[in-house]
């Protein structure tokens, strides 16, 4: 659920980059956090572990202004992919607004992709969070790859829900705003939603 900061007037939702191990969601939050202006940004931060990344950074997106008076700000988290980060990921989920999936397109990742998404399912299951209802933006990354499987394949297996989804090259930054413009409008949504026409709850005395 959002964060808001009264003493800040800030509205905080946190968009997750999920997805199998070296499937390029580290790289997308990358890309994205270099062409987004410094005074637009917060430090990035980075947690290595063994084959794989976490990193997080603030975000103020430039065209979405304020929601109930709250200036907003996104958190953009990545997860480590490799299976014996599952408690990790799970910690990092909790409280997301929005989810990137991001699915390696090469043929011969296809099973782990459907692994990654039925962990996921189960993972916001546990926050209560249905996945049908819940703002979800496919990424078919590394399409520039010979092997990669037609999109309509990684849909019919993977996008049961029919949610967005977008054709990406994180190493290149191809369609990685896309992706990010889409989840950001799907989460925003959410919070006009929740807060646009009531405003926020006032703090506990």
């Amino acid at each position: 659920m959002a964060q808001i900061n009264f003493s800040k007037r800030t509205l905080t939702c946190k968009l997750v980059y999920y997805g199998p191990g070296v499937s390029g969601k580290t790289t997308n939050l990358e890309r994205i956090y270099d062409q987004i202006p410094e005074s637009r940004r917060g430090e990035l931060t980075s947690i290595a572990t063994h084959g794989d990344r976490t990193i997080f950074y603030d975000y103020v997106p430039i065209d979405v202004g304020e929601i109930a008076g709250l200036t907003t700000r996104l958190q953009l988290y990545t997860v480590p992919g490799q299976p014996y980060y599952k408690a990790t990921r799970k910690l990092v989920l909790v409280g997301a607004d929005g989810v990137v999936f991001v699915a390696d397109s090469q043929s011969e990742r296809l099973g782990e992709n459907v692994e990654s998404l039925q962990e996921l399912t189960g993972q916001l299951a546990e926050q209560g969070k249905d996945i049908a209802t819940f703002p979800l933006v496919f990424a078919w990354n590394k399409r520039d790859l010979p092997n990669a499987l037609p999109t309509d394949q990684l849909n019919a297996v993977l996008n049961r829900h029919d949610d967005p989804a977008f054709e990406t090259v994180a190493a290149k930054g191809e369609g990685v705003f896309s992706a990010l413009r889409e989840i950001s409008r799907l989460v925003l949504e959410e919070a006009k939603r929740e807060y646009g026409t009531k405003g926020p709850p006032k703090p506990a005395p």
